[in-house]
């Protein structure tokens, strides 16, 4: 891939709302290259979205957990994604090696909510649950390395 193709999927990377007219400022392209470049890196699929950072803390929602939940019965169809995908507070399903099947990314306004939110995913999707309450996050949400 180009180098500045690259630098445009860097960008956008970093912030998903930045004008074409900022993207051709950065990179010394016009607008109209920029915009071409975007449009085929789109189409290849190199872009698939576009999303705005959100401030958990800003949104109401402080307290971040990881949630590991993990089958009672192995036997059973491995469908607790589909079960859980209703619950809004879920950021991330990640499947898992390991004891556990899955590990949730959940953020929540406070413990109450958390508690709640445990019984709800316990209750649709039939599992057990682990979950570690993340006390401050160094970073997050950096963007690939291209």
């Amino acid at each position: 891939m180009e180098d500045i193709n690259q630098q445009i999927l860097r960008l956008l990377a970093a912030d998903g709302r930045l004008s074409f007219t900022e993207l051709a400022r950065h990179t010394g392209l016009s607008v109209s290259a920029v915009q071409q470049r975007v449009r085929r890196l789109e189409e290849r699929g190199a872009i698939r979205g576009y999303s705005a950072t959100i401030d958990p803390e800003a949104a109401g929602l402080p307290l971040t957990a990881f949630v590991s939940i993990k089958p009672f019965d192995p036997a059973a169809p491995d469908d607790a994604p589909d079960r859980l995908a209703h619950l809004q507070a879920i950021e991330a399903c990640h499947s898992v090696a390991g004891e556990e099947s899955y590990i949730l990314k959940v953020r929540v306004p406070g413990p109450a909510e958390l508690e709640e939110l445990l019984q709800q995913i316990r209750a649709a999707a039939n599992v057990s649950t682990r979950t570690t309450i993340v006390l401050s996050t160094p970073y997050e949400g950096r963007p690939p390395m291209i």
